[in-house]
């Protein structure tokens, strides 16, 4: 793991009108290059909303968070739109995939939007179908595939235009106990592979137990953090 910290985030703080007490409170978070980190905690605990905020899918009300050095939290809409386009690869626990698309087409989609040729991004999509082993599945929908492999497929898709971060809310979360072990085991051969820092909100402690650290929330503040366990990966 490099000393290098891509994520930097200090005095977090998210509210909601609608809410009295905040959904994330002076929360301070550094992740690594290449580090693997949970996110644990009961439900409501804001380990979602953060996902969110490192991933510039929300703002924070308070405070400010860096990737890769650069404080993004003051970006406008369309900047972040940028960083999550080239910079973050997201991974849901219900896959959010588009059903009228076939699985080549899902992942060749954020390569459509980077301004990749067709021919480049369809030869792109192929590789990276081929390499998470559904290159028998290329022309099929959503509809027609198994709950591990739309997981697969939406993999491969986060991590089609070559994201620094990767991040995966409950990636297993709808998926029986080996397929979802099949999916970490991906998760980490990537992993290696390319050097991806990789942050899981998960509910599973065997899920939490394939990561380099965790990190507890309770009412939106980091309550604990889990042995560093980067030495035994």
């Amino acid at each position: 793991m490099s000393g290098f910290s891509i994520v930097q985030a200090h005095g977090i703080r998210k509210e909601f009108p609608n809410m009295t007490a905040p959904v994330l409170d002076e929360v301070d978070l550094t992740v690594g290059s290449g580090e693997i980190v949970a996110l644990r905690g009961p439900s409501g605990s804001g380990k979602s909303t953060l996902l969110n905020i490192l991933g510039c899918l929300d703002g924070p009300t308070r405070g400010s968070y860096s990737l890769g050095g650069r404080d993004v939290s003051t970006l406008s809409r369309r900047e972040q739109a940028w960083v999550r386009l080239h910079y973050i690869g997201f991974i849901f626990q219900s896959f959010h995939l588009i059903s009228d698309n076939t699985v080549i087409e899902n992942v060749a989609l954020p390569l459509y939007y980077s301004g990749l040729g067709r021919q480049d991004r369809e030869a792109r999509a192929t590789e990276l179908i081929e390499r998470v082993g559904l290159g028998h599945r290329m022309s099929h929908r959503p509809s027609q595939l198994s709950g591990g492999e739309k997981q697969r497929v939406a993999i491969a898709r986060a991590i089609a235009a070559q994201p620094r971060l990767l991040l995966a809310d409950e990636p297993t979360g709808a998926l029986d106990t080996r397929t979802g072990n099949e999916v970490m085991d991906l998760l980490l051969e990537i992993h290696a592979a390319r050097s991806l820092t990789l942050i899981i909100v998960t509910h599973d402690p065997d899920v939490a137990d394939f990561c380099h650290r965790q990190i507890f929330l309770r009412d939106g503040k980091i309550v604990a953090h889990g042995s560093d366990r980067a030495s035994n990966t």
